[in-house]
């Protein structure tokens, strides 16, 4: 008897959902809408077309700090898509993001960007502490998080195999949807 009115309760269920299923489409669309147009305006400030070239000071994974460019760090990627990842040590926002970002590093090239998290000896201690083995640079001064558009982290955007900034996005971001943006750079780069 109990199974039998459990399953006429999920049959109502089920009809009652066929029978509003444009509402519920109409409700995922408007959602949908709000999302996009929040992210949007969040990222109104990343500058279209080509990523610019700049000096990073890179905390290698051994330890080691050496100088380089944005440009001579994505040759060593050459023909896919790269992917940069601002965040903060601070950031609790950017801690969620750490295990996703470690997974997609170990796929695609990711290059973090440490914004006003100290020097580049704390950052390697922060990377190290946390058991982070990502390609870091350091932005003391937050200039140049801000000189890609963005105000705040946790940020990422994809620069793809020509050098043009894509998809980026400000705020929690899944490790799917870093995955879905470096894809559709690979595959329509254009």
């Amino acid at each position: 008897m109990e199974v039998t009115l459990l399953s006429q309760t999920l049959g109502r269920r089920r009809d009652n959902w066929r029978a509003n299923w444009k509402s519920h489409l109409r409700t995922f669309v408007l959602a949908a809408v709000v999302v996009l147009g929040i992210q949007a305006w969040q990222t109104r400030a990343v500058p279209k077309g080509l990523a610019r070239n700049m000096e990073v000071l890179l905390v290698q994974l051994d330890g080691t700090i050496s100088k380089s460019t944005l440009q001579d760090w994505r040759a060593l990627h050459p023909g896919r898509p790269v992917a940069l990842h601002f965040w903060a040590d601070w950031c609790p926002i950017c801690r969620t993001e750490e295990n996703s970002i470690t997974r997609l590093a170990a796929d695609w090239p990711v290059l973090t960007v440490a914004m006003q998290s100290g020097p580049s000896d704390h950052v390697r201690k922060v990377l190290h502490k946390r058991e982070l083995p990502w390609n870091a640079t350091v932005d003391e001064r937050g200039g140049t998080t801000h000189s890609f558009g963005f105000q705040a982290v946790p940020a990422f955007v994809v620069i793809d195999a020509r050098g043009n900034l894509r998809t980026p996005t400000m705020g929690y971001t899944t490790e799917i949807g870093m995955r879905l943006r470096l894809l559709w750079a690979s595959m329509f780069n254009v």
